[in-house]
């Protein structure tokens, strides 16, 4: 495997200053363990809940409605 190549990922986290729960797409490289490595600076004030595999689409978080999505079977 390429070790230069970056894999993408939805991070589900809160911010310290707010129990709102978050998430945000990203691509970053992986450890030689297969571990992707997520910067300090993103980590800097967040609990990190999950770590999901590609983009990941979010119906609903605590506290929403879902919301109406179409979908292709």
């Amino acid at each position: 495997m390429d070790s230069t190549a970056n894999t993408t990922v939805t991070i589900i986290y809160y911010n310290e200053d707010c129990i709102e729960l978050q998430h945000v797409v990203k691509s970053y490289p992986k450890s030689e363990a297969g571990r992707v490595i997520i910067p300090h600076e993103f980590k800097e004030g967040k609990s990190i809940v999950a770590v999901c595999l590609g983009e990941i689409v979010i119906l609903n978080k605590v506290g929403d409605r879902v919301i109406s999505v179409e979908i292709d079977e």
